[in-house]
């Protein structure tokens, strides 16, 4: 185990951290909230309801959680090279 590993982290550290979640979480939900209303007025436009609805938010839910995999993975690979 490296020093590295054992060293509390630093105030910046903590708020990029939190920054980072917050981005993250913002992005997953408006992710589903974007789905749910792009559903929702194609449902009023096409007259199909609930059903464009659903699958807005079924898209919104997969396009957030893959924009959360995606950033989380890049914060991951950031996080291996700080010295």
């Amino acid at each position: 185990m490296s020093d590295m590993d054992s060293r509390p982290p630093t105030r910046k550290q903590e708020s990029n951290d939190s920054a980072n979640g917050w981005a993250m979480s913002g992005a997953f939900l408006g992710s589903i909230l974007s789905g749910t209303l792009l559903g929702y007025l194609a449902d009023l436009w096409l007259d199909t309801r609930p059903w464009l609805v659903v699958g807005g938010i079924v898209a919104g839910s997969y396009a957030g959680f893959m924009t959360m995999w995606k950033q989380s993975k890049t914060i991951d690979s950031i996080e291996r090279r700080r010295p």
